[in-house]
């Protein structure tokens, strides 16, 4: 007879119910890929999110594929390091296709996949979308003040710790506001702001790019083109000529990186 000390073998999970599970999440992409990372296993919504109408359009390739160009190599270039070292992705904050010529903030997670004698065997991950979840006015006074003057000086040094202490908080307790209305951490939160606005200015004047780096709050042109690949895949030179996946057809506007114009 099982006591309530007994301890039981855990459950090995079909990959084909976390297909179906996440089917039914519209916000958050979740695939399974093979140690040349291949998809073997996508749910609906990474289907949608290339514009693609079914999953056998997925299984098979690699994320570069399915999103050619520099937003397509970042997958890749990520699986590739999960897959070589062990190492997990968690959380990490970059743009993803939501449809073709249309980008949008993610929370990406990859874990590695180990058969019963430790061997990696692929991946598994979800990316979420970054969303907020509350309306504006929900926001504490102090705390909105805080990051609209952070957000209209971007080029001020800030950190984490002194957006807090201007909302009027604990670091603690800011970066569980933050978490709550934003789905971000604090330092998620301004990596995001800044790579946003210079992102606008490259496409939109004709500044140069050493300026914007300075004017969004990088340290100098090369802190800025580095912070800019690592979310984007490219560089703020590329993004300005047109030569990245992004056609000229693609304007941006002030709730994401990019809006769409013309027919879809």
């Amino acid at each position: 007879m099982q006591t309530e000390s007994t301890v039981t073998e855990p459950l090995a999970v079909d990959v084909s119910v976390l297909v179906n599970l996440f089917d039914q999440v519209p916000d958050v992409v979740f695939f399974v890929k093979d140690t040349t990372g291949r998809y073997t296993a996508v749910n609906a919504s990474l289907v949608a999110r290339h514009g693609l109408r079914d999953k056998s359009e997925v299984i098979g390739k690699r994320s570069r594929d399915i999103c050619p160009g520099d937003f397509g190599g970042i997958p890749s270039q990520q699986d590739a390091a999960v897959l070589r070292t062990g190492q997990p992705i968690l959380d990490h904050l970059e743009l993803h296709w939501y449809e073709p010529h249309k980008p949008g903030w993610c929370l990406t997670t990859k874990l590695p996949l180990r058969d019963a004698n430790g061997a990696i065997v692929g991946l598994i991950g979800i990316s979420r979308d970054v969303r907020t979840p509350i309306q504006a006015d929900d926001i504490p006074v102090k705390l909105a003040e805080a990051l609209n003057h952070f957000e209209t000086n971007l080029g001020d040094p800030i950190t984490p710790a002194l957006l807090a202490r201007r909302a009027g908080l604990p670091p603690h307790g800011f970066a569980r506001f933050m978490k709550r209305f934003f789905g971000l951490t604090p330092s998620q939160f301004i990596a995001k702001a800044r790579i946003t606005a210079a992102s606008r200015l490259l496409r939109e004047t004709d500044q140069s790019i050493a300026d914007i780096a300075l004017s969004c709050g990088f340290y100098d042109h090369s802190a800025f083109t580095r912070a800019f690949g690592k979310v984007t895949g490219t560089t703020p030179s590329r993004l300005r000529s047109g030569s990245t996946t992004a056609t000229n057809r693609d304007l941006l506007n002030p709730d994401g990186v990019f809006k769409r114009v013309g027919p879809e």
